[in-house]
């Protein structure tokens, strides 16, 4: 005898029934392949689908109305707006979709409805797979892995889509591995793709009215020993700064930039929004290394370009190799 649910648990059903719908079977299929990292809707109507390994391959079209009955309904899901007057939809979609991050367009911002949805990682990596895959070198792998041990804090740079959620995730596996209930680690998101298995973690998220800075406020009075943010874009770089190097080492971060140097720089560009000159001796305390993923074309994969240490400005472990990961 099937379980009666609420009326809650009814709409919530109906809701995520009516998105399978809209979506349709090309973006539907797209969520139950593992190698999928990202699903688009472009203006023109083609549903675009990238693949570990394989790059970017139209896979079929939505009709315009759908895609705007679709960004509609994320809108619905996360008690936004979605039409003419609100034309742009972000968000998590429901779990049943993964928890995927969704970006999403209409008229008059777009000449046509548009939509990019990020998938989460169906995989932790281990770092032992960036090396089998030909992503980092044997000696970048032991660095980082020193560094997890040493509490040094990372930032983990690359560009839209080169895999620095993936690579963090892979990190945090590696604390885990050495983590006791006396290592409390705090992880901080807009949205939640960071995963820790360690026994003492516990997970913050942004909404409108609480910011990242509020977030890491907060953090420090909840006794963190570790403190990881999922992407710094904004003033709040200052606050975690100033908590990485306040007794709480062994952070981790993203951030978008094309090098080390670049991460730096940008780094310091966010402190300054949060009305503060230069924070550049700042940023050489708190960071220890930046380890900078790039994406690769011919062929398509990653590659970790260089891992920089701050303290010496040495870009001591850089890699000619690349590769991409992929679902066994």
């Amino acid at each position: 005898m099937s379980a009666v649910l609420s009326p809650k648990e009814e709409q919530h059903r109906r809701l995520v029934q009516q998105m399978r719908s809209t979506f349709g079977p090309v973006v539907c299929r797209a969520f139950e392949d593992p190698l999928v990292v990202e699903v688009m809707l472009n203006d023109d109507g083609n549903v675009l689908v990238e693949r570990h390994g394989r790059g970017i391959e139209v896979e079929g079209t939505l009709p315009a109305q759908q895609g705007i009955n679709a960004i509609g309904l994320v809108a619905s899901w996360i008690g936004a707006i979605g039409n003419a007057d609100h034309p742009i939809v972000e968000g998590a979609l429901p779990k049943e979709f993964g928890g995927a991050r969704f970006e999403g367009v209409l008229p008059p911002c777009s000449p046509g409805p548009l939509f990019a949805i990020r998938l989460k990682a169906r995989v932790v990596y281990t770092l032992e797979d960036y090396v089998s895959k030909g992503i980092m070198s044997s000696e970048q792998l032991g660095r980082l892995r020193q560094a997890v041990i040493n509490h040094q804090n990372i930032l983990v740079s690359g560009g839209t889509g080169s895999g620095k959620t993936t690579l963090g995730n892979s990190l945090l596996r590696e604390v885990a591995v050495g983590a006791g209930l006396n290592d409390r680690i705090v992880l901080i998101e807009d949205t939640p793709e960071l995963e820790c298995t360690a026994p003492n973690t516990v997970s913050l998220l942004t909404k409108d009215t609480v910011d990242m800075t509020r977030l890491l406020k907060a953090t420090l009075r909840l006794r963190p020993n570790r403190i990881i943010v999922g992407e710094v874009r904004d003033g709040s770089a200052l606050a975690l700064l100033k908590a990485w190097n306040t007794g709480h080492p062994g952070g981790l971060a993203t951030i978008h930039a094309n090098n080390p140097e670049g991460a730096l720089l940008r780094l310091d560009q966010l402190c300054q929004e949060a009305g503060v000159p230069s924070q550049h001796q700042l940023i050489r305390e708190a960071v220890d290394l930046v380890v900078q993923i790039s994406r690769t074309n011919e062929p398509p994969g990653r590659r970790v370009h260089a891992i920089f240490d701050v303290k010496t400005s040495n870009t001591a472990l850089t890699s000619s190799a690349q590769g991409d990961l992929r679902s066994t």
